[in-house]
């Protein structure tokens, strides 16, 4: 097979869903940063990311017959990972969460901020950890898909099994806690929530 590395998306997917497996090794590579990300968020472990990551892209892989390519892959790949890690934290029976201080939290392959814009960005990434520690799976899970994968209510809901008011009623619930959280004088002042769509704003 011939080097297919500028071949479009939707040709990979394809022979992917015919079982080439060097198609989805291409799919793998391409999405490996969003899918790891996505599970340390919301497992808060580096190394069960790395391993729920793995877990998520076999299912993927074996499920890739029945991937309806009106959808969007990434969507539709984040929802397997998303749905992994719920199960994972439901199965540990527990609420809170620490997370690590790391730099994987961070988005990767963005353009490197100046020194004052980092130092704000890591506060309140580091404010943002410790606040959603406090939410539980399917809550922590909506507000990642929405302010760090900008995904619209309706794909949410899709990718975590909700109506889209169920939805609405866990980001309007979300947001409400880590207002609390603040109120309490728990963590910085940051909270993601209110305004344009994708975005994250102050209190």
């Amino acid at each position: 097979m011939t080097d297919g590395t500028d071949r479009g998306e939707a040709q990979w997917l394809a022979q992917a869903r015919q079982g080439e497996e060097q198609a989805f090794a291409w799919l793998v590579e391409a999405y490996q940063v969003p899918v790891y990300n996505v599970c340390y968020r919301l497992l808060g472990d580096r190394g069960e990311a790395e391993d729920a990551a793995q877990e998520s892209f076999l299912r993927a892989y074996r499920s890739m017959g029945s991937y309806d390519p009106e959808r969007k892959f990434r969507t539709w790949l984040l929802s397997i990972a998303s749905h992994y890690c719920i199960d994972q934290l439901r199965r540990r029976r527990i609420n809170a969460y620490s997370f690590e201080e790391d730099d994987s939290w961070e988005q990767v392959g963005e353009p490197a901020p100046g020194p004052e814009a980092a130092l704000a960005a890591r506060e309140k990434e580091s404010a943002l950890r410790d606040l959603l520690r406090h939410l539980g799976p399917q809550d922590r899970a909506a507000i990642v898909l929405r302010y760090w994968y900008d995904l619209s209510n309706e794909e949410i809901a899709r990718s975590l099994s909700l109506s889209v008011e169920a939805v609405k009623s866990r980001l309007h619930r979300a947001r409400r806690e880590l207002a609390k959280r603040w109120d309490e004088g728990e963590g910085v002042r940051v909270l993601v929530g209110g305004g344009s769509h994708g975005t994250a704003s102050a209190v």
